[in-house]
């Protein structure tokens, strides 16, 4: 992302710091290959029909704050449902972004900035950087934008065992629980984040590996579990500051241990389910 200064209704901004150029439009970033797509955030709205390149505004401008956004005019009922369409494709963008690194821990990216290279205002991005910053990926920096958060291996680790936590009991009921026809219907999203590991997209494969667990825990029956351990699960995914670039190998080694866990789910085999889950967790570092 080109360096740039953002402006605010109340105060100059200072010039945002050099950013990635990976930074991807919505029509550029990653389609779920694993599952539906489905809308974030978006108070149940359904989806904006197609409309082509997605554009906000009416010609105020990236970051003017009127408030327009997915065209329409304010007050229209469609036009709720295109604005919270937009955002969600810019948070999914972000995400992705994050995931991927090219959202540097430490850097400040301003929403006007930003919109400016998604072709939308910046009342969407604005949103959606809110959004993340509720869940702890950016923190607000007054005048400026948004800082992506620094996290360090120790967070990364706590969150392990949190997920670990959350997960190996459940695991094990399941096991013993389960018939093995239900653990053959989940192979397919085991499969996928094969595949996308084979690609090295990274971002991808984060989607297609929390696509894997939620389906795993669903099959408990308790959607709050699921919810809880999927937000734990893209916090983790979140790289440290420094990390080196994940290794096409170390996705592709990352998603076999699915396959297995699946294998010995369908067995019924407690303590190779046990010992899969995790090492899966403890050696998971930034691949998942």
């Amino acid at each position: 992302m080109e360096q740039g200064r953002a402006r605010e209704t109340t105060a100059p901004v200072a010039p945002a710091p050099q950013a990635s150029e990976g930074v991807r439009v919505p029509e550029q970033a990653r389609t779920d290959a694993c599952e539906p797509v489905r809308g974030e955030h978006t108070h149940g709205e359904r989806p904006a029909p197609p409309r082509g390149r997605t554009r906000t505004g009416t010609g105020s401008g990236p970051g003017s704050g009127s408030g327009s956004a997915a065209g329409g005019r304010t007050g229209d009922p469609g036009h709720s449902v295109r604005r919270h369409s937009v955002r969600g494709q810019i948070l999914a963008a972000l995400r992705d972004a994050l995931v991927g690194g090219e959202l540097v821990p430490g850097e400040v990216y301003s929403a006007p900035v930003l919109a400016e290279r998604f072709g939308v205002s910046a009342t969407p991005v604005r949103e959606a950087m809110q959004q993340l910053a509720l869940e702890g990926a950016v923190e607000t920096v007054p005048n400026r934008g948004f800082r992506v958060t620094r996290r360090t291996p120790g967070e990364i680790a706590e969150l392990a065992e949190v997920r670990a936590l959350l997960e190996v009991p459940v695991m094990l009921r399941l096991a013993r629980t389960v018939p093995a026809e239900r653990w053959a219907e989940i192979r397919p999203l085991a499969e996928a984040t094969h595949a996308s590991a084979a690609l090295g997209d990274r971002a991808a494969y984060a989607e297609c590996d929390r696509a894997f667990h939620r389906a795993l825990l669903s099959l408990s029956g308790n959607q709050h579990l699921v919810a809880v351990a999927d937000d734990v699960h893209r916090r983790s995914q979140w790289p440290p500051a420094g990390a080196p670039a994940v290794r096409r190998a170390d996705l592709i080694a990352h998603a076999a241990e699915h396959l297995a866990l699946l294998d010995a789910l369908g067995a019924g085999d407690l303590p190779l389910v046990q010992s899969l889950v995790r090492a899966h967790f403890t050696g998971e570092r930034n691949s998942a």
